[in-house]
């Protein structure tokens, strides 16, 4: 089974209360690489700049990450800036450089249109789109999306959403995109359009999913320090997606299987910056991990 995932490739700058890293590696197609590595192959499609360090891919290569989609182009990478009070589920941005990003039109090499599953993250609906159509052969489709596509092109965002089985977003991106307070209610407006399931990120509280069997919650891991939060969401999907690739199959239990297995993942993510975590992460230590969320997620029969 494989996984082709299309997104960024970013150079980040993240300050939290907890210290500060300059122009480290970042961007959607890393942190979701890098956690649905540890279940199946995945290919990667992005784009960089002639300035981009190309050694720091070199663990993912290490992982079987097929980078042949990764194009480089004459100018600068992407580059984002943020920065996180004690409030660690707001972000606040403080740049962000498209560079040779905005002229991204993702390119399929040989055989990636082949893969099994598709991840679209979160870039725009129209460029998710030109890569559905690309890949018509997919048997399982998820994406990601934001607050700027829902204000700026919701009705390329809705065409988008009826193309896939899988939609994540946050809290305040699906009210916002349903219109609605209710958590409940949006998740079934936007099942009304077609996917299957719908994951709801909730930041440190966890994440909820909305499938044909009803509603489902996982709780994140319990740190004790959180560094940078910066890529959860995305590390989140990669382990909920790249088990159910490695599964082979879409069920209620292997759904609920994939929602502790992304928080796991992502709990590994937000305790170092950038993906200091996930660089030495191995399925043995996600499956500990698991194993304790199976312990203190019990609910005992009365």
């Amino acid at each position: 089974m494989s996984i082709l995932v299309v997104g960024s490739v970013a150079l980040d700058t993240v300050e939290t209360p907890f210290g500060k890293v300059h122009e480290v590696l970042g961007g959607s197609a890393v942190y979701f690489a890098a956690a649905a590595s540890l279940f199946t192959t995945v290919k990667l499609v992005a784009i960089v700049g002639t300035d981009f360090p190309l050694a720091e891919l070199d663990f993912l290569r290490e992982r079987g990450v097929d980078l042949s989609g990764l194009q480089v182009a004459p100018g600068r990478t992407f580059r984002w800036s943020g920065r996180y009070d004690y409030d660690l589920n707001t972000t606040h941005t403080l740049d962000t450089q498209l560079n040779v990003f905005a002229d991204f039109h993702p390119r399929l090499p040989a055989g990636f249109a082949a893969a099994e599953t598709l991840f679209l993250a979160n870039i725009d609906p129209l460029l998710q789109y030109e890569v559905r159509q690309q890949a018509r052969c997919v048997r399982l489709t998820m994406m990601d999306t934001m607050n700027f596509w829902i204000q700026g092109q919701r009705d390329q965002l809705t065409r988008m959403i009826r193309a896939v089985d899988i939609v994540t977003m946050n809290e305040a991106e699906l009210r916002m995109y349903a219109g609605t307070g209710s958590l409940i209610t949006a998740a079934r407006r936007v099942q009304e359009l077609g996917p299957r399931v719908v994951v709801i990120k909730q930041g440190e509280y966890g994440a909820v999913m909305f499938d044909q069997q009803g509603y489902y919650t996982v709780p994140a891991y319990p740190l004790e320090e959180v560094k940078d939060p910066t890529g959860a969401g995305d590390s989140f999907a990669g382990g909920f997606l790249g088990y159910l690739d490695a599964c082979g199959e879409v069920t209620p239990r292997t759904l609920r299987q994939a929602m502790v297995l992304g928080s796991v993942v992502a709990s590994f993510t937000v305790s170092e910056f950038s993906l200091t975590a996930l660089r030495d992460l191995t399925p043995a230590r996600v499956r500990e991990r698991y194993e304790e969320f199976r312990h203190f997620t019990l609910v005992e029969p009365i």
